[in-house]
């Protein structure tokens, strides 16, 4: 059920994203022909309304909003075309924004009952911060190990050593320390069900006497300063989006390419990750699609044609060099753009699978 909410909710992100768009188009005077949850081809007309048709569409992947003269030499009023640029601006950007502003909303709400901490210094404010909840997880385990032999895998939460609930990783060690070489009782959580079990540890330091090694997640709480927490977490995520991706281009421009294929993931791969988070409960599915949307914006805002950034630069580009953007040549551009995205969608895609399958 938490899968299916995080793929809804991934769909949703892109929704908002393009409710940016619909919002600031009507306000500037630009109508929008047509509203879509999804793409074509079309599902069902769920309504039109003053001139706008909302519909349904086959392929649940997002939506789109239709802007009539979509092009930036088209003339008739109420286009896109005929807008001031600014008006232009403001509507391209929108989408972009309401990302942000989705991202903001997710992380004030996780902030007010744990918010996941991922990242070394993530952003808090140290007068308003108790840990909610800390919890150890398994990492690697060993073939031949004691935590291998109960059924213990990667991902599982580490419950308790001899009825000794586990708070703590450096808990966890000593635990296994002091009872090196004796059999113990060991209970975990697995894929939502949880597992009581006995072992006997290792007396062997070098090679660990449970075989695993350890990962804490640990939730962090706020409560007045929830909202700036909500922003600053969005501001932070914001900076390394940007820094993974130049990371991520770098090393594809230095002949890195598994450095670079590594740190990027899509659909595929995001229902994997869903499905891991899923076991960790919904607090960590929520965080997730924070960070997508924080990454929806990102991705949003380079110079990329087909994409919003790159309608803008393309613009911007055509009237620093005062030439006319004609209605051709603006979708040959974009159109190239397009296709490269795609075949770089299905790269992706197939890295994905033989990442994780």
């Amino acid at each position: 059920m938490l899968i299916a909410l995080g793929i809804i909710l991934f769909v949703l992100l892109v929704v908002v994203h393009e409710f940016g768009h619909f919002i600031v188009a009507k306000k500037s005077g630009v109508e929008v022909e047509e509203f879509g949850v999804g793409f074509p081809p079309r599902a069902k007309i769920i309504t039109k309304k003053n001139g706008t048709e909302y519909t349904l569409n086959w392929l649940p992947i997002g939506g789109f909003v239709k802007l009539k003269g979509e092009h930036d030499s088209a003339t008739e009023k109420g286009s896109f075309g005929a807008a001031r640029f600014r008006q232009k601006v403001g509507i391209i950007a929108a989408g972009v924004i309401m990302n942000w502003l989705a991202a903001i909303v997710i992380f004030t709400a996780l902030s007010l009952v744990g918010m996941p901490q991922i990242i070394k210094n993530q952003f808090s404010i140290k007068s308003d911060v108790k840990v909610a909840k800390q919890e150890v997880f398994a990492g690697s385990v060993a073939d031949d190990s004691p935590a291998k032999s109960i059924g213990v895998s990667q991902g599982d939460r580490i419950i308790s050593v001899n009825d000794t609930k586990i708070d703590s990783a450096q808990q966890l060690q000593e635990l296994t320390k002091d009872n090196a070489g004796k059999t113990v009782k060991v209970a975990y959580r697995s894929e939502g069900v949880t597992f009581t079990k006995t072992t006997k540890l290792r007396d062997d330091p070098k090679k660990g006497n449970f075989g695993v090694s350890l990962a804490e997640q640990t939730l962090l709480r706020s409560t007045w300063s929830a909202p700036i927490v909500g922003v600053g977490t969005t501001a932070q995520f914001t900076v390394e989006t940007v820094k993974g991706i130049f990371g991520a281009v770098g090393n594809l421009f230095s002949g890195q390419g598994q450095k670079a294929s590594e740190s990027v993931t899509g659909p595929v791969g995001i229902v994997v990750i869903l499905k891991d988070l899923a076991n960790q409960g919904f607090v960590f599915v929520l965080f997730l699609i924070g960070v997508i949307s924080v990454s929806l914006a990102v991705m949003n805002m380079l110079p990329i044609p087909a994409l919003d950034g790159g309608r803008l630069f393309v613009m911007l580009l055509y009237r620093l060099m005062r030439k006319p953007l004609t209605k051709e040549t603006e979708e040959k551009i974009h159109g190239t753009g397009m296709v490269a995205l795609l075949a770089l969608g299905l790269i992706i895609t197939i890295v994905d699978i033989k990442r994780f399958f």
